[in-house]
């Protein structure tokens, strides 16, 4: 959850301030799942520590009130106690700035939760197929899937919005055979490291790498993320994977800096995201270059489609894509509320204790317990070196849409991002409890353990079988 410390190097103020007023409002509203993290930039050369210190105090200027910290100048020694894992030779100094980190997923379950607790209906695995319109050639509803059951329904609406990241020219499609290509995807990886490579809580951040890019070597769950990349990719996918050429630039960089020098047996998790960037306007420029501010269309159909944009600003971007859908739909005009919205499960951040695992569930973590409590089998590790029960599986299943074996070990809990391998080790023991729990048969169970595992090997760098660690819960 950042302002851009890179947009304000490119000069893009409005983005930066945008973001920086979002960052704020959301370390407030989902406060359990926000937390400021201190960020320093070793500098290898005498005039690194004044250059970067001037941009970042401008960083915590323009961030105003909403402002998480302050940018300080750190002499040689102090960066070593801050970073002991960095190597030491020819540093001359570093600054340490704040923004913000959560995780990512949780948010998005939450938001969920917030919508359903008012008045809206949320549906999980209904794809889209088509588009409908009225003699009129508006848009008056969408044709709709059910990929469990294969059955199609025709859901009607005064307007409809297209806010479907990189896929969405696939809906535009559907609306428009002869539209103009209007995303861009972007991809950036991670590999997840054990916490041995980077100890302490400060993250590292380099500014410019070997071809310009940023690194980042942040703690997360207990792990460290070595990140990213922004590799332009031709091809959209629900999974996208991580490139040959990437991996080794990320991890080469992070040799280049680390004194622990990681390798590919090392790696616990690698993942790769696609970031819905505008199209460039100009030909040729590249994507580190395009726009990260979103952008709202409306087609002739009524189609109100967002394109652009990224996490810290999703709010914003809501508010003037509701603000524009209510005039498509000639909907009674409202103040936004979500400025100020306490989002699901937020606390106090004072509340939350990070050090236990259970932060992330916020004000839900009593009913959590109360699982734990109910049931012995309930109380039982799901991993034996992990803290994660059997009642956050069946909390998913039963209050968070969690249907298949991917969405709880992938997107409820994040056993496939933090350690694929203990993902693959679990994966036939949480099967065959969801089954139990949602009345499924054996065979959903195996099939649901054959195709995790297929996903999950895809997140390693080398072959891996499934260890027997766990037992079956009845």
């Amino acid at each position: 959850v950042h302002g851009g410390e890179r947009y304000l190097a490119q000069g893009d103020i409005k983005l930066v301030k945008e973001a920086l007023r979002e960052r704020g409002l959301l370390a407030k509203n989902a406060a359990h799942l926000v937390k400021d993290q201190s960020f320093v930039i070793p500098n290898y050369s005498w005039w690194g520590g004044p250059f970067y210190f001037i941009g970042l105090t401008i960083y915590d200027f323009l961030a105003g009130k909403l402002s998480i910290g302050k940018t300080k100048y750190l002499n040689k020694k102090n960066v070593l106690q801050k970073l002991p894992a960095i190597k030491s030779s020819n540093l001359a100094s570093g600054i340490l700035y704040h923004d913000g980190q959560f995780d990512d997923s949780r948010l998005a379950i939450n938001l969920v939760q917030s919508t359903v607790e008012n008045g809206g209906t949320m549906i999980n695995y209904m794809g889209v197929t088509g588009l409908s319109k009225d003699n009129n050639g508006q848009l008056n509803g969408v044709i709709v899937k059910d990929e469990f059951t294969g059955k199609t329904y025709h859901v009607k609406g005064k307007v409809i919005v297209n806010a479907t990241g990189v896929f969405t020219d696939d809906i535009l499609n559907m609306n428009n055979t002869k539209h103009k290509k209007m995303v861009v995807p972007s991809q950036g990886i991670h590999l997840v490291l054990d916490k041995s490579f980077f100890p302490g809580e400060e993250a590292l951040m380099i500014p410019k790498t070997s071809d310009g890019r940023v690194l980042f070597a942040v703690p997360w769950h207990n792990k460290v993320v070595v990140g990213t990349t922004d590799t332009l990719i031709k091809d959209t996918s629900f999974e996208p994977r991580a490139l040959e050429k990437e991996i080794e630039f990320v991890l080469e960089t992070a040799r280049n800096y680390l004194v622990k020098a990681p390798t590919r047996k090392d790696v616990l998790s690698v993942f790769a995201g696609l970031r819905p960037l505008a199209a460039p306007e100009k030909e040729g420029q590249s994507t580190k270059e395009v726009s990260r501010s979103h952008k709202i269309m409306i087609s002739d159909s009524g189609l109100v489609t967002v394109i652009g944009g990224k996490w810290t600003t999703y709010r914003e971007m809501a508010e003037e894509i509701v603000d524009e859908a209510s005039k498509v739909a000639d909907l009674p005009e409202v103040s936004c509320k979500t400025h100020h919205f306490s989002i699901h499960g937020n606390i106090p951040a004072s509340h939350a204790d990070q050090s236990d695992h259970l932060y992330i569930y916020g004000s839900d973590i009593p009913e959590i317990k109360k699982l734990q409590q109910s049931d012995a089998a309930l109380k039982q590790k799901i991993h034996p070196k992990y803290d994660a029960t059997y009642a956050e599986v069946l909390w998913a299943i039963e209050c968070e849409m969690a249907e298949t074996l991917e969405d709880v070990l992938a997107r409820r809990i994040r056993f496939l991002f933090t350690d694929a391998r203990a993902a693959i080790d679990i994966a036939e023991d949480v099967a065959q409890f969801m089954a139990q729990r949602l009345g499924k048969s054996e065979e959903w169970a195996v099939l649901e353990t054959k195709n995790f595992i297929e996903l999950a090997k895809g997140y390693l760098l080398e072959d891996y079988s499934p260890k027997k660690e766990t037992q079956i819960i009845n």
